[in-house]
């Protein structure tokens, strides 16, 4: 069996302005197409990011996503970046708030979370 890569990441949103703002507008994520869905009452929003695709639904009164990123289920998306410093200075005049930026242990990069609008962590990873 051979795979050639991921083809798209698919992630639960709950509103609709709040999450099309945060990955298009802030993160910079490309809209391909945008359907709303009248048969589930839901909206699908197909984004891309360089080769990546992100499936973003918006799904009315979905249960939370649980205060930890060790839930089963997508741990969390991870964003390369060159200059860490200045991306997180640009997702703080947007009000995101980062965590401190530390390097990881394994890889000797630099790296830091953040979350999006439905508690989702975002990792940047130099």
């Amino acid at each position: 069996m051979k795979f050639n890569s991921i083809h798209h990441i698919a992630i639960i949103g709950s509103d609709y302005s709040k999450s099309k703002e945060f990955y298009h507008d802030i993160l910079g994520f490309e809209i391909i197409r945008e359907n709303y869905r009248p048969e589930r009452d839901d909206y699908k929003i197909d984004m891309k990011l360089g080769d990546s695709e992100l499936e973003l639904f918006i799904i009315k009164d979905r249960p939370e996503r649980p205060d930890y990123p060790e839930a089963y289920g997508l741990r969390h998306l991870a964003l390369k970046v060159d200059d860490i410093e200045s991306v997180v200075a640009e997702l703080e005049l947007f009000g995101i708030e980062c965590e401190s930026i530390r390097t990881d242990d394994y890889t000797g990069e630099r790296m830091t979370f953040f979350k999006d609008p439905n508690g989702l962590p975002i990792e940047l990873h130099e």
